[in-house]
């Protein structure tokens, strides 16, 4: 599909070149999964504020590395230029990275907040998914993971084990939307 062809009207074919581009987001959910998983264990064999930084700079290269991920796979890793929907995956961005700031300032009460705070934050995150692939298992993905912060937070689980269950929720969601594009795509 050229940008030509792309009708920036229709919202099935925005979303569908975003599901094609990129695995219906399969690849940024399981690579983000990693990089919590990374950062419980540095929390647990380093220090807390370690973890904290491992899950912020790792948070930076999600999208980086889920593009050589796929590229690994035989994915496109891109959209069209004109997709409308690729200004709303910008702009969720953009909010979850104006949010951050208040988890770190979560971490300076007790550090696990922090990382209960990045799940909830993450979880608005996905829920802006829905639009941009058509996929409503983006809602069950948010869910799980506002839930799992709620849960973490109010039974006071410490930060090694709020980042492995964000990492866990992750892995396996982009397990299940990876099959899910592979069927779809007759793969």
């Amino acid at each position: 599909m050229t940008d030509k062809n792309l009708n920036t009207d229709s919202l099935q074919d925005s979303q569908q070149d975003m599901k094609t581009g990129y695995a219906y987001g399969s690849t940024g959910v399981l690579v983000s999964g990693f990089i919590w998983i990374a950062s419980g264990l540095i929390v647990n064999f380093y220090s807390q504020q370690k973890g904290i930084w491992a899950l912020l700079i790792g948070g930076a290269m999600i999208f980086p590395l889920s593009a050589l991920m796929g590229k690994l796979m035989g994915i496109k890793g891109e959209h069209q230029k004109n997709n409308p929907l690729a200004r709303l995956a910008m702009e969720g961005t953009i909010w979850m990275i104006m949010c951050i700031p208040l988890a770190y300032v979560l971490s300076l009460s007790k550090t696990e907040w922090f990382f209960q705070g990045m799940l909830m934050i993450i979880a608005g995150r996905y829920l802006t998914f829905v639009s941009i692939y058509g996929l409503r298992i983006y809602w069950v993905l948010g869910a799980a993971l506002g839930l799992a912060a709620f849960i973490l937070f109010r039974f006071e689980v410490a930060a090694f084990p709020s980042a492995l269950t964000g990492g866990l929720i992750e892995i396996i969601f982009g397990i299940v939307i990876y099959s899910y594009y592979k069927r779809r795509n007759g793969q």
